[in-house]
């Protein structure tokens, strides 16, 4: 995009005036800055945002966020006065100290060390006696231990706003005051400007940094915004005795404090001080949601206590906070609550940011149900998307439109936006599945599948099946080198060894799965081959039936997705993909085209609720499939990655000859309406084969010894595929241009890899990692991180990906962070399992796939 584009930016809180202060420093000045407020205090979040900063997630691009957050907010200062504020900035940078009052927490917290020392946070966990050291006010009888991150600390926020105000204003960004939007104008699909009691205001860019309020901005613009205010207690004490007489208590406010900020997770309680008082936050009260439109205009004078934001105190739920505060913290038994506020805050279903351009309206961006603590890291990520077409941070688990439709209604996003703020401080353990709501979304095979005992968990609003009681009889006649091994208590948990026994079938005989979950789209018209050629770094220009796996890339050469793309006519192609962001992506940009060439058009649209899917994989699945039909689907009939139209059991379907789990098989496609005859079908052809029915469980554990890659886990917009170990994805020989072209020449001719995602087995053979966690190479400091990990029932090990630096090769011995304590492992060559890939072609099956005997590239 050019630096003339007029932008409006609506929200002058902490991430708009940010947002300002990115896009001016990467040469943007055509900016305009809306806000209903007074600009001295608009009276949103960040006006009573209590300003904590703690960095560790488990979310690497959030901890991204929040370190940068920190540096920048160290950096703001007045003008010509390097020595502001005690040299403090706009960062009071006191720690951060977590501590465990119960033996779950201290597990927990052991877990979090792991996150901050996979993603560059500098922590440690420290004993009941050094959190007292750090902390002397804690009561030494209810402390079990700690975490502490020294760089953690209290945010300035509406100072740093001001700051940030004054700086983007002198480099020509214009602010309007006291200004609410009346309506967002567009134009044939796209965004023109923002109506105003003053005027209407052109626009090329629109960006909504409204915070709360963002859900009735996208409502103006017919987009909607998944988000629910809800109201959070904060409350002020009187003086505390032991905080008196301080030098500290005399600085400004933020500055008035010099213990560590304290998080009290087991009764969803934290802490700050304001000199000799101290400032407690509660999430262990009722929810309480909030409709930002009651709230009324926003008065021309906001104050302390006087804004918007800042609802009237329930004491009553507070009650509870206070009890368990004194404990905590006994010297606030001689004090009281002075003041409080329910204070509005945004929620959203998966209690991820709301960031990126909308689906259904282009031009049109947001940077919503952001906090403080990520409040700098997410404008920086926005203005290079803004800028230079992607950002440097992924942002794949933020992006608006990573929602699917029935995750966009109001009742669930009230839900699941309310069951978020209760769990904030839970200990969630990464493969727990939501309560509520479920059976939203179901696959014509629910039935059966319930009747075989199907344990089912969610995702996206669809029920999946992780595995099958029906088979836990199987158990009795595992082999021993398929019985699964002894798990440590929390890889126990929602897991069960039928998945063993399921691995084993699909390995042995033959199982099917339910595919119906993953997204199917079309896209077609006489423009289909030129986007998908513009768009894709494989050449999808082939014959009709032939699948190609290929990437999706950024302008630089980062993964933005991987996909399927079956031709199946000369002028339409379905594309097997990840989620509701692929179609996004794919559908505006064919919108460009249309719009630059109608003649040649194209139109992408989806087919996922439309049809279901089958995956029938096994060394004995052509036996099962053959009963069904006449036609020869051998690899001589059907070779592998082609498609093919045909009938099983008058069951009109397309066959995809490709396997996600490393054997011979197919992925079997019919209408919804067809689903239910098709499961009966297959599982009753299949019984004299051994046929059972098998879950995501095992699924996983196969892909991951076959290594096969995840969006959004293995690999990010973050990584290149050479870096991850895709180069056969990138033709060579394509001569039309695709994004991310010119990019990949130019790392490729430049300078080796610096890393690479690695395969691990762990050296024990036993011992079960989860993800996320720090790898080690001959030093404390961590030289990389876990992205997916699974027990490999086939070669009876675990098996872990990690990024690593390119010099770690095969051999080498590395040391996982798990709990406090280090596994070790060693990298191997992947995959650990049917390397030449002659099982996906049946190779030693009475003599079937002899032709193909090649080794066949590991493809999804």
């Amino acid at each position: 995009m050019t630096t003339t584009q007029h932008i409006v930016i609506i929200g002058a809180g902490i991430v708009g005036a940010n947002l300002a202060d990115e896009l001016v420093a990467r040469g943007w000045t055509n900016i305009t800055v809306v806000e209903q407020g007074p600009l001295d205090l608009p009276g949103g979040s960040t006006s009573h945002a209590p300003g904590l900063v703690f960095q560790t997630s488990p979310s690497k691009t959030m901890t991204k966020f929040a370190q940068y957050t920190v540096q920048k907010l160290l950096s703001i200062r007045e003008d010509n006065n390097d020595n502001d504020a005690d040299g403090q900035g706009c960062f009071n940078q006191v720690g951060g100290l977590e501590v465990a009052t119960t033996p779950e927490r201290v597990e927990e917290l052991k877990r979090k060390l792991g996150y901050a020392m996979a993603w560059g946070v500098d922590a440690r966990l420290v004993s009941k006696e050094e959190c007292i050291e750090l902390y002397p006010l804690l009561d030494r009888d209810a402390v079990l231990g700690g975490l502490h991150i020294p760089s953690d600390g209290l945010a300035l926020a509406a100072r740093a706003t001001q700051l940030l105000i004054q700086r983007t204003r002198a480099a020509g960004v214009r602010y309007l005051a006291n200004t609410p939007v009346t309506a967002i104008e567009k134009e044939s699909g796209r965004v023109t400007g923002v109506r105003t009691p003053n005027g209407t205001i052109t626009a090329d860019i629109v960006v909504s940094c409204a915070g709360f309020w963002g859900v009735e901005v996208g409502a103006m613009a017919g987009v909607s915004i998944p988000l629910l205010p809800l109201a959070h207690q904060y409350a002020k004490t009187t003086p505390v005795a032991a905080l008196e007489g301080r030098e500290v208590n005399a600085r400004p406010n933020g500055l008035n404090a010099s213990l560590p900020i304290l998080r009290h997770q087991d009764q969803d309680l934290y802490y700050r001080e304001h000199g000799d008082r101290y400032g407690i936050g509660y999430y262990g009260h009722k929810p309480m949601p909030v409709v930002a439109a009651s709230l009324g205009p926003t008065p021309s004078h906001v104050d302390d206590k006087n804004m918007p934001s800042r609802l009237e105190f329930t004491e009553e739920d507070f009650r509870p906070a206070w009890e368990e505060s004194q404990k905590l913290l006994p010297a606030l038994r001689g004090s009281e609550i002075d003041d409080g506020f329910n204070g509005v805050f945004s929620f959203t279903p998966d209690g991820g940011p709301l960031i990126g351009q909308a689906p259904n309206l282009d031009g049109f961006y947001v940077a919503e149900a952001v906090w403080v603590t990520h409040s700098a890291g997410v404008a920086r990520a926005l203005a290079e998307t803004l800028t230079q077409g992607s950002s440097t941070v992924d942002m794949t688990e933020c992006e608006l439109s990573r929602f699917e439709d029935v995750q966009l209604n109001r009742e669930y996003v009230s839900e699941t936006s309310q069951q978020n703020f209760v769990e904030i401080y839970d200990i969630i353990h990464p493969l727990q599945p939501r309560e509520s709501p479920r059976n939203l979304r179901t696959s014509p095979f629910y039935a059966q599948q319930v009747q075989l005992g199907a344990v089912f968990m969610e995702l996206g609003g669809w029920e999946r099946s992780f595995w099958y009681e029906s088979n836990a009889h199987l158990l009795q006649s595992l082999p021993p080198h398929w019985r699964p091994v002894e798990r440590d208590p929390w890889s126990s948990r929602f897991y069960s060894p039928i998945t063993a026994v399921e691995a084993w079938k699909t390995r042995k005989a033959v199982a099917m799965y339910d595919m119906t979950s993953f997204h199917r789209f079309i896209v077609s018209g006489p423009g289909s081959v030129d986007l998908l050629q513009h768009l894709t770094a494989s050449d999808v220009d082939t014959k009709l039936g032939k699948v190609v796996y290929t990437l999706l890339l950024n302008d630089n050469a980062g993964i933005r997705g991987d996909i399927f793309v079956t031709r199946l006519d000369r002028t339409t192609y379905q594309i097997g993909a990840n989620s509701a962001t692929d179609f996004a992506y794919l559908s505006r940009k064919a919108r460009y085209q249309t719009q630059r060439a109608p003649r040649n058009w194209v139109q992408v649209y989806e087919i996922t609720s439309t049809t279901c899917a089958l995956g029938l994989w096994g060394p004995r699945a052509l036996d099962v499939l053959q009963s069904l039909t006449n036609e020869d689907f051998s690899n001589k009939g059907l070779p592998y990655m082609h498609a093919k139209r045909t009938t099983l059991a008058s069951i009109p379907v397309t066959l995809f000859r490709k396997s996600y789990v490393g054997e011979f098989g197919w992925e079997i496609q019919t209408t919804a309406d067809h689903g239910r005859r098709l499961w009966d079908a297959i599982y009753t052809a299949g019984k004299p084969h051994g046929l059972i029915a098998a879950g995501r469980a095992a699924f996983n554990a196969l892909r991951i010894e076959k290594g096969y890659r995840t969006y959004g886990t293995d690999l990010t917009a973050e990584h290149d595929p050479y870096e991850a170990g895709l180069a056969f994805t990138v033709d060579g020989k394509k001569t039309v241009p695709f994004v991310g072209k010119d990019a990949l020449q130019c790392r490729a001719s430049q300078k080796p890899l610096t890393r690479r995602l690695r395969c691990l087995t762990v050296d024990d053979g036993v011992s079960i990692v989860m993800g996320k966690e720090p790898v080690f190479c001959s030093s404390e400091a961590a030289v990389g991180y876990v992205t997916t990990a699974a027990f490999a029932f086939s070669v009876r090990r675990p098996v872990v990906y990690a990024w690593l630096p390119a010099g770690v090769e095969e051999g080498v011995g590395v040391e996982i962070g798990y709990f406090g304590s280090r596994v070790k492992a060693t990298v191997v060559a992947e995959p650990v399992f049917d390397p030449e890939g002659k099982r996906l072609l049946g190779v030693g099956r009475d003599g079937e796939g002899r032709e193909g005997t090649r080794p066949v590239k590991a493809v999804l």
